[in-house]
């Protein structure tokens, strides 16, 4: 899930209309034509973050849908109700990354239309581990607990994510991507960071389906994960400068508006991460400090139910540190070196 680069916070849902917008399809679901064949929709959610962005792209002989949102009922009818407008079929859906909020009502819309399911290798072996029948909870309330979360609060986390469970439905089986896979006119990046199978969708014309790998507005939650990849900031570095290499000129993020320069985006998120790491590195000065206490003084006044996403993101900044030879671990606790 997205958001966490500042203060979590929520916004209100922006409805953004046009002279091709095809309107209100619910309550909870508005649609509006963009550029070049590309159709956004947007979802409420009743998340930290109150909207999911969804795609629609024009293909010669039918529609791919880029991720698909929550599971909610609310959601899946707006999906009937969506793709009963279309001109022609929906050939394929893809998924960015196994966030709930993107990864949710794959298996709604699967059956709805029929079409396959097309995921990031790792990606899709991930997601069947944190949302399938053998969900390591017990393995993320240990993680939380190490890291010096209280007991209270982790009994809360593991509660409201078991939850929200119910709404995620994924597939077993995916037509696996690769980086460098094309995907129609769309060439599949591998942009980890965000998540670890995260991937993108890049057209010829610079047009990128981004998903949550740059966000304009909010910053994308860059959080370490047990059992992810152990250094996921420097991932995300990389990915940013991999960005800055292909330079497209839009990006259709998974949330927020438009970003219409999206070099300039990476950059800022770049600098910004910096400046994080030295904020981090700042809060070891006094001596060893759990991640949790290190989180709680990055992001004051973090709602409890956003915890467990300031925890995994100031572990993502200790680690950094650590990789770098600029603090240690000992004993669950971090130090400066």
């Amino acid at each position: 899930m997205a958001g966490f680069g500042r203060v979590p916070r929520t916004f209100g849902l922006r409805e953004q209309r046009s002279a091709t917008s095809r309107g209100v399809l619910n309550d909870n679901a508005a649609m509006v034509e963009l550029v070049d064949g590309i159709r956004r929709v947007t979802f409420g959610l009743p998340l930290g973050i109150d909207h999911v962005h969804c795609y629609l792209v024009r293909g010669e002989e039918g529609w791919t849908i880029v991720d698909t949102g929550l599971g909610l009922p609310a959601i899946v009818e707006g999906w009937r109700a969506l793709l009963a407008e279309l001109d022609g079929p929906v050939e394929r859906i893809v998924i960015t990354h196994l966030h709930p909020d993107h990864v949710g009502a794959a298996a709604d819309v699967a059956e709805l239309t029929g079409a396959p399911v097309l995921q990031g290798r790792l990606d899709h072996e991930e997601c069947v581990r944190a949302w399938g029948p053998e969900r390591p909870m017990r393995r993320w309330g240990d993680h939380m607990r190490a890291h010096g979360m209280p007991e209270p609060v982790v009994e809360r986390l593991a509660a409201e994510s078991d939850s929200l469970r119910r709404y995620v439905h994924v597939v077993s089986e995916v037509v696996a991507l690769d980086d460098g896979d094309l995907v129609g006119d769309w060439q599949v990046l591998h942009l980890p960071g965000h998540a670890d199978g995260h991937v993108a969708l890049l057209r010829e014309d610079g047009v990128l389906l981004a998903g949550d790998a740059i966000l304009g507005g909010i910053t994308p939650t860059i959080g370490l994960w047990p059992g992810g990849r152990p250094d996921p900031l420097a991932d995300y570095q990389d990915s940013l400068r991999r960005l800055i290499e292909h330079a497209p000129r839009l990006a259709l993020a998974g949330h927020e508006d438009p970003i219409e320069d999206p070099v300039a985006r990476a950059r800022e998120l770049l600098l910004h991460h910096e400046e994080r790491l030295e904020r981090t590195g700042a809060t070891l000065t006094a001596g060893p400090r759990s991640a949790y206490d290190v989180s709680l003084e990055l992001f004051p006044g973090t709602p409890i139910s956003q915890h467990r996403f300031a925890l995994a993101e100031a572990l993502s900044h200790l680690e950094r540190l650590v990789f770098a030879g600029a603090a240690v671990r000992a004993d669950g606790l971090y130090a400066a070196a």
